[in-house]
Parts: C-alpha cells; sequence; structure tokens
C-alpha cells in the first residue's frame, strides 16, 4: 500500500473534480486522528475536497483507486461504519481531521444525514451503484 500512495494520490490530483488534499505537511493534526482510534497501525485516513460527487465517484471507482480499495482488507482494520464519511463544504472551505473526525463520529452514531453521510445517501453516485459496489464499500 504504502509504494502505491504516491500513484493514488496523484491520479487524484490530476482528474477532474478534485480541489484538494490535506497531506503530510499537517502532520500535527495527524496525532488527534491517531488518537481516537487508540493508536491502531491498522486504521489511516485521508481527507479530501472535490469539486462534485460525480467527480469524487469517478476517482474512486474508475482510477488505479479501485484497485487499492478492494484490497483495503489487507492493511486496514474496519472501522464501525466502513472507514468513510461524507459531507457537502463551502466553496474554498478546507477541513481538518478535527472537523473529518467530527463528521465520521456523527455518522457512526446516527447514520446518514444532512451532516455526514455514506455513498447509499448520494443519488449522484452512479458508479457505486451501477458497480454494486455495496459490498466492498461495507467491506
Amino acid at each position: 500500500l504504502v509504494d502505491g500512495l504516491d500513484l493514488v494520490n496523484a491520479a487524484a490530483e490530476r482528474s477532474d473534480g478534485f480541489i484538494w488534499r490535506l497531506t503530510d505537511d499537517a502532520a500535527g493534526e495527524a496525532e488527534s486522528f491517531a488518537d481516537v482510534f487508540g493508536g491502531n497501525d491498522r486504521v489511516a485516513a485521508t481527507l479530501s475536497v472535490w469539486r462534485d460527487v460525480a467527480s469524487l465517484d469517478q476517482f474512486v471507482w474508475n482510477t488505479v483507486h479501485r484497485q487499492f480499495y478492494a484490497r483495503k482488507a489487507e492493511w486496514y482494520d474496519a472501522i464501525g461504519n466502513g472507514n468513510l464519511v461524507l459531507w457537502w463544504v463551502p466553496v474554498g472551505h478546507r477541513p481538518g481531521w478535527a472537523e473529518g473526525m467530527a463528521r465520521w463520529q456523527h455518522w457512526d452514531a446516527n447514520g446518514n444525514s444532512d451532516q455526514a453521510f455514506g455513498w447509499s445517501h448520494v443519488k449522484e453516485a452512479q458508479l457505486w451503484k451501477a458497480r454494486n459496489c455495496t459490498a466492498m464499500a461495507a467491506e
């Protein structure tokens, strides 16, 4: 996995609709993320902003990302809701780990809502639905 991170991140950054991702330069915030999961080294996260669901859907399911995502159980533990949370942000907003964890915890406790949601809550996630990615996303 580690050997492929640069490849996946580069694919994201070249993707239509990609706006921004939290990079390793924000390492101080990463410690608070790790603390939430009790230091479990089989938990990792990315945080990115996309123009729209269709762009993210395309990246996740139609690029090299899908190959890595399909093998995630080899590297990571599934935590609660399947390790993914989505939410809408205002134009120009760059969320940090604290915001991401608050959204994840909200979804883990309450399920899909306007505050935080997963693929199944987003009607625009056509590839996720067409490829029947429910099982892969839940693993």
